[in-house]
C-alpha cells in the first residue's frame, strides 16, 4: 500500500471557542496521509491513475479557509469528510490538525487532533 503525505500545511483561520479566536484568528497546520494502491494502479506514468497531491492540498485549503467551527475536532472531521468524498481512489486517509495558540493554562507546544477514515 502506497501513500501520499503532505505535512505542515499552514492556514490562517478563525476557529475556536473564545471570541478572540473568532475575531483575531490564528494559524493552524494540517498533516495528511492518503493511502492507496500506488504500486498496483500507477504503473504507466498516467496522471489519471494517481491521486494528485496538488488536488489534496487544494481541497484542504478550500475547506479550512471557508469554514469556521468552535471545535478543532469539527475542522478535522469536516476536512476528512470532504477528502473522502472528493478522492474516491483513496483507500484510507489520516488527517491531523495542529493548533499552536491554545488559550489554556499550562506549558505545552500545541494541541493536535487526529482523525482517520476509509471508503470501506
Amino acid at each position: 500500500m502506497g501513500k501520499i503525505q503532505i505535512t505542515n500545511m499552514r492556514f490562517y483561520t478563525y476557529n475556536g471557542v473564545f471570541s478572540e479566536e473568532k475575531t483575531l484568528g490564528q494559524q493552524i497546520s494540517i498533516d495528511v496521509t492518503v493511502h492507496y494502491d500506488i504500486e498496483g494502479k500507477v504503473k504507466d506514468d498516467d496522471l489519471t491513475t494517481t491521486i494528485s497531491y496538488a488536488d489534496v492540498y487544494d481541497i484542504i485549503q478550500e475547506f479550512v479557509t471557508h469554514h469556521q467551527f468552535n471545535l478543532m475536532e469539527s475542522v478535522a472531521n469536516g476536512t476528512l469528510a470532504v477528502l473522502l468524498e472528493k478522492l474516491p481512489k483513496a483507500e484510507r486517509i489520516e488527517l491531523s490538525v495542529k493548533k499552536y495558540s491554545v488559550p489554556i493554562a499550562g506549558v505545552f507546544d500545541d494541541v493536535i487532533i487526529t482523525v482517520e477514515g476509509s471508503h470501506a
